[in-house]
């Protein structure tokens, strides 16, 4: 059970970087996964290479950060300008470039048969790998959180709900998107990070389309644009990853879980079009505005 929760909170890190993009600024990419890709394999070549220390650690997770942030802001100021689908597209197209360069360039990571590395002794026992995790998780939520609720926020929300008119007002919308993208892209780096940690593995898997469907519907099932949303999202899908993977070795019909796994994934679209946490807010809001018409009303016959 700590290898699925410490799973959960590695995705709640990812699926969090990337409401900052669909959920606060109204971007979708469907490219998000050369950002963990890049982490994962800092992270795992030079533990491959060197000692495995606490200090590499942190060295190699900070670098794969910081390489994150650069091609996110290259990758921004080369798409940005698009809208849409072409924009979507083109965040797809340069996965699809890192996952290639990942299977060619063998002699650094092994192409798809990947390879394993040695992680620190205070990683060997996996209590402290799963707090560390946690609380990694709890200070991205946070942080963002901060982050979202500060003036620079408050115009990503603008530029989601109207971009023309914060064009208008003078924002430069494209500033704006470049840097909502910096965060995104080093926060996802960061998760790609302790994945490879956690498996002590990694392949040209974490450059897959895959990785970003997981991060967008755990978005868009949990709640999207709501932070707790995606959190909550990760818990479900890798639950229910678990799950249906263990029912597929007791009935054949089991194995073909994809398939049952969409039609739950379209029901919850279907019945909470606004996300689990979305869809409970809504009930909420509506609830008090009954109340607040019912005390009204109640005041104007008292009166």
């Amino acid at each position: 059970m700590l290898i699925l929760f410490t799973q959960i909170f590695i995705f709640a890190i990812f699926a969090m970087s990337y409401d900052i993009l669909l959920g606060f600024t109204g971007i979708v990419s469907f490219g998000h996964a050369m950002f963990f890709g890049i982490g994962a394999y800092c992270v795992s070549v030079m533990l491959k290479h060197h000692e495995p220390t606490m200090l590499l650690v942190t060295g190699a997770i900070s670098l794969g950060v910081l390489f994150s942030l650069i091609i996110s802001f290259v990758v921004g100021l080369m798409t940005l300008r698009l809208k849409s689908h072409y924009y979507a597209m083109l965040t797809l197209a340069l996965a699809g470039l890192f996952l290639v360069a990942a299977e060619k360039w063998r002699t650094l990571t092994y192409g798809n048969d990947g390879f394993t590395f040695q992680v620190p002794e205070f990683f060997h026992d996996r209590l402290h790998f799963y707090l560390v995790c946690l609380v990694l998780m709890v200070i991205v939520y946070f942080g963002l959180k901060r982050f979202i609720q500060s003036p620079l926020g408050r115009i990503l929300l603008a530029i989601k709900d109207n971009e023309q008119r914060a064009e208008s007002l003078g924002y430069q919308v494209l500033h704006y998107k470049i840097i909502a993208s910096i965060v995104a892209g080093g926060i996802a780096s960061l998760s790609g990070s302790l994945y490879a940690l956690s498996l002590r593995f990694v392949n040209t898997s974490v450059f897959t389309m895959d990785i970003t469907l997981d991060a967008l519907l755990m978005t868009i099932i949990g709640g999207v644009g709501t932070l707790i949303g995606p959190v909550l999202g990760a818990a479900i899908i890798e639950l229910a990853h678990h799950w249906l993977t263990g029912l597929a070795k007791v009935h054949w019909i089991f194995e073909r879980w994809l398939i049952l796994f969409g039609i739950v994934y379209i029901l919850a679209v279907m019945f909470f079009p606004n996300g689990i946490v979305g869809s409970v807010r809504k009930l909420v809001s509506k609830k008090e505005k009954k109340e607040d018409v019912s005390t009204s009303e109640n005041i104007v016959k008292e009166g």
